[in-house]
């Protein structure tokens, strides 16, 4: 059972506080009309399927939402939010029972805690969140969609971090609370530096074990609770200090791992991605990061040497070259992701409580970094809600709508705190003492391209670090004000002094920052204002809370939002894939591309022209009428024109001083990165003032899928294969006219029954005693209707052709793809959306009577080929399955001469954005398959999002 901490907010009011409470202001709603009242609303029918397996792994009928949602939202706040078990009368079956439990138990606690000045003031409260909500201006991290409102304990925070003294008691705590932790679908992290090292001695004169050994355990444990039935990973965070005798072996963990999975692969075992045997590999469920200190960093500049000292004494027990030491920390994160790295004295500079503890920790994204055993619930702002356009290139960032939100936003998390259950007691305590917030945003990298600024630009970072700040220096304002009404937080008088010394600092890096156009002046000017009044009223009240702000992955919340990106992150690609209502999907250009143009004033013909370009190339490159200049501005996490690492460092460092936490961000490596440019890329960032980062190197990783261009190359010889057979076939031709060949009286066949769309239908299959195509029968509608004669005719026109000598190949390459109505999900496992009655007829063909080459060259394949996909790398059928399946091109008589031959190109088939990046720019996302879907994940922050279910790989 977990142990709760619970109970009213201590210090609830300041004694002998005149004040009333707070009076809160309208900001989209109308007197007298409550916001559900001003949208249109509709039924939707959730149904998501394992591409893997064709299987259906979520199905809600009939829920409410309102029609501006997109389908992919629908989708993961029906699966992942919704309480109540599906099927029953306890299961919520629309977004209003969504809102309302969460913003109501809001409201009552707010009301019970003195948060409001009066009832009409609680209502405004209500209405303005629930607006808010209800259209995706911010949300709050998953948790409090999760827990709040639900008879099960009211957990609100995603981020914890725990601690670990020296002793085996306190070890065997840190595994306890850590896995109930992981239980609620929570993370957590550590810093193990306090556990002697393995080269001093214990108290009985034996040598200690040293962390890196009792990391084993605690990363059995997290691997336990997963494959005990979550569909996510467990999230944690290990880190050790530079300075630690055993820091070389912390270093190495993973590294060595990675060698072991080398060996096992090699020696046939399966080495995959949720193979069967990977998890014999150690220490893969926890991001590893070195907490350096500037001592270290100085002398790795210097080239100096650098002590690493006891746990116990405190004494240098060995000195060690810091520049080597540094290399091994860039060379392992090259060879496999891990180390990340946290610069400790930046971190601790900007901490607003350090008399009640240094900052050793944070949680695993690296986005909460506070004390000790506490947590931090966070809400995410979506920025593209802000920008005023026009859509003649008239833009302008509503810093007062925007700052009034972030005011309302931080009141509610604030009292979510009041009632709000922790895992432990300690836990309980220290957060109700400390009141930890983390406001955040997403979509800045949309933001960013929509105004036409690249993402690594001056202009960027300055309208990117007028947000911010504007965003910190509201949320600290608003926390003055609420310790007017309700008292600051418990720990607030201890730290008066330095809590009041980094506000200054936030304030002064305001004030010197560089302002570049008529964009971000004004935001600037807000932010400005809002930090002048943190200081004067911080003087005066103190602050509720000891931290406000964080940017952290925004994964699952993200999606839920419809942002085009997630956290601080730059667009992914310049071409998305969208899910449309009733099934199918399409390819779109990004809608940030057009506004982006309109700013630096195209015309509507150059925007259209540009717009093509694009669809049909998945980037600006050539693109008509675009100035080279402007090239950087539609630059992406991937593609031909992907953003620098220094890029990535540099937002980072825009942004950074105006966070009272850190930033969730991994730096991205092309795959031909050197170990120099990861020391470059740690380097620099310390240099500039970023609390941490982790890196990438593109397929470092040996359990990652095939690479998109490795698919290429092999889709590319299996169509110049088919492309043979199609000429042998036509080389075959004796004679210029066709001969039709009848089938005989007694033929074989085949009778399939389908769905597409809801609309159900019959399809016979005759063959010829040789196994070719002869004739097909579709049965569709009453006889007698106009679908089932058309039907019939196209049946009759189709047979005879088949029996002329038509190629099977030629007509599913023709009719594949054809888009009509009905169109989506179908009951054949084999094929589980269709874009119209046609496409799904001869894709079912296809699969019944074209050999393997042929169709596979059209991007047809079974669901059983496909899984076959994600466990080898390749659709084809092992050596001993070939002469079972593989069946010989049917022998039939060529149209005439001069009759086109197609070119058998393969389908493209995404079922995420991600899938479609790859595919049209022929790399490798570089991500793993989601678990419970299927699809290729993509990062958000320093974890991974599915795109198509909204599972994480650890952060919500």
């Amino acid at each position: 059972m977990t142990e709760t901490a619970s109970g009213p907010a201590r210090g609830s009011r300041t004694k002998g506080s005149k004040a009333k409470g707070l009076r809160i202001e309208r900001i989209h709603t109308t007197p007298g009309v409550h916001p559900y009242d001003e949208v249109q609303w509709e039924l939707r029918d959730v149904v998501m399927t394992n591409w893997r397996d064709g299987s259906v792994n979520f199905e809600q009928r009939g829920v409410e939402f309102p029609d501006f949602w997109s389908v992919n939202a629908v989708n993961i706040v029906t699966s992942k939010y919704f309480r109540g078990a599906v099927g029953t009368p306890q299961r919520e079956t629309g977004l209003k029972q969504l809102i309302d439990r969460i913003v109501k138990t809001y409201r009552k606690a707010g009301e019970e805690n003195g948060y409001f000045a009066s009832p009409a003031d609680a209502e405004i409260f209500e209405h303005e969140l629930a607006h808010a909500l209800l259209h995706q201006i911010f949300s709050f991290n998953s948790p409090v969609w999760f827990n709040v409102g639900t008879p099960q304990p009211q957990q609100v925070s995603a981020c914890f971090i725990l601690s670990v003294d020296d002793s085996m008691e306190s070890i065997l705590d840190w595994y306890k609370e850590e896995g109930m932790i992981f239980k609620g679908g929570s993370g957590a992290g550590l810093n193990l530096s306090r556990i002697r090292s393995s080269k001093e001695l214990l108290s009985s004169g034996g040598n200690a074990s040293g962390p890196v050994s009792f990391m084993r355990g605690a990363d059995a444990s997290a691997g336990t609770i997963k494959s005990g039935g979550a569909t996510r990973r467990a999230a944690k965070m290990v880190i050790l200090d530079v300075d630690h005798p055993d820091i070389e072996d912390f270093i190495r963990t993973k590294v060595n791992e990675e060698e072991k999975i080398r060996a096992l692969r090699d020696a046939g075992f399966d080495m995959d991605l949720g193979g069967d045997d990977i998890t014999s590999v150690q220490y893969q469920n926890a991001n590893n990061s070195v907490r350096v200190n500037d001592e270290f960093m100085k002398a790795v500049e210097s080239g100096g040497t650098f002590g690493l000292r006891a746990r116990m004494t405190g004494e240098v027990i060995e000195e060690v070259d810091a520049k080597s030491l540094f290399r091994k920390m860039a060379e392992a994160a090259w060879a496999c992701a891990d180390p990340g790295i946290q610069y400790d004295d930046t971190i601790n500079a900007w901490h607003t409580c350090p008399e009640s503890g240094r900052i050793n920790g944070s949680n695993p994204c690296s986005e909460y970094m506070h004390l000790d055993n506490t947590s931090c619930n966070l809400a995410s702002l979506n920025l593209m809600k802000f920008l005023k356009d026009d859509g003649k290139g008239n833009q302008s960032f509503e810093s007062e709508r925007f700052a009034k939100v972030v005011e309302l936003v931080i009141t509610a998390m604030d009292i979510s705190i009041c009632f709000a259950d922790f895992p432990t007691q300690k836990i309980g305590e220290n957060t109700r003492a400390f009141r930890q917030l983390g406001i955040g945003y997403a979509n800045l990298g949309a933001l960013l391209m929509a105004t036409g600024h690249a993402y690594d630009s001056d202009g960027g970072r300055a309208l990117a670090g007028a947000i911010t700040s504007l965003m910190t220096g509201t949320s600290y304002r608003r926390s003055a004000e609420l310790a007017a009404v309700v008292g600051p937080y418990e720990g607030y008088a201890r730290n008066a002094e330095p809590h009041q010394r980094v506000m200054k600092q936030h304030a002064d890096a305001n004030a010197k920052a560089v302002r570049t156009d008529d964009l971000d002046n004004p935001v600037w000017a807000a932010a400005t204002e809002a930090w002048q009044d943190v200081v004067r009223l911080g003087a005066k009240n103190g602050f509720r809370n000891a931290q406000a702000s964080v940017i952290a992955p925004t994964g699952t919340i993200g999606l839920a939002m419809s942002c085009d990106t997630t956290g601080l992150e730059p667009d992914l690609a310049l071409v998305k894939f969208k899910k449309l209502v009733g099934g199918g999907s399409m390819q779109i250009v990004n809608g940030t591309v057009p506004q982006a143009l309109r700013r630096m004033n195209y015309s509507e013909e150059q925007i259209e022209a540009i717009v093509a370009h694009i669809a049909e190339h998945g980037n600006v490159i050539d693109a008509p009428a675009l100035k080279p200049e402007h090239y950087e501005v539609f630059d992406c996490a991937m593609g031909e024109r992907s953003i620098s690492a220094m890029g990535h460092v540099r937002m980072m460092a825009a942004i950074q001083p105006w966070i009272s936490g850190a930033l969730s961000k991994t730096v991205n490596l092309p795959e031909t990165a050197t170990v120099e440019d990861v020391e470059e890329v740690y380097f620099e960032a310390w240099k500039l003032g970023v609390k941490a980062l982790a890196i990438y190197r593109d397929n470092c990783k040996v359990g990652q899928p095939l690479s998109a261009k490795k698919k290429e190359e092999e889709k590319a010889e299996i169509t110049e294969q088919a492309e043979e057979t199609i000429r042998a076939a036509v080389e075959k031709v004796v004679e210029y006219r066709p001969v039709r060949k009848r089938l005989p009286k007694g033929r074989p066949g085949i009778t399939t029954s389908f769905t597409v769309g809801g609309a159900e239908g019959y399809m016979t299959a005759n063959s010829y005693p040789d196994d070719g195509l002869g004739e097909v029968f579709l049965k569709m509608s009453k006889q007698g209707s106009t679908l089932a004669g058309m039907m019939d005719a196209f049946s009759i026109a189709v047979s005879v052709g088949l029996q002329y000598g038509v190629p099977l190949e030629t007509y599913v390459s023709k009719f594949t793809n054809m888009r009509f109505e009905p169109a989506g999900m179908t009951d054949d496992p084999d094929v589980r959306m269709a874009q119209s009655i046609v496409d799904y007829i001869f894709r079912r063909l296809a699969l019944d009577f074209l050999p393997f080459e042929t169709r596979s060259a059209l991007g047809i394949h079974s669901a059983d080929e496909r899984r076959r996909h994600l466990e080898t790398g390749s659709y084809e059928p092992a050596e001993e399955e070939q002469a079972e399946l593989a069946a010989p091109a049917p022998e039939v008589s060529a149209p005439a001469t001069g009759t086109e031959i197609p070119q058998a190109k393969p389908e493209q088939q995404a079922h995420t954005s991600a899938e479609l990046v790859e595919m049209q720019l022929g790399i490798s996302a570089d991500a793993p398959l989601c678990f419970s879907c299927g699809t290729k994940m993509q990062r958000a922050g320093s974890c991974y999002i599915c795109e198509g279910c909204g599972s994480t790989s650890g952060c919500s």
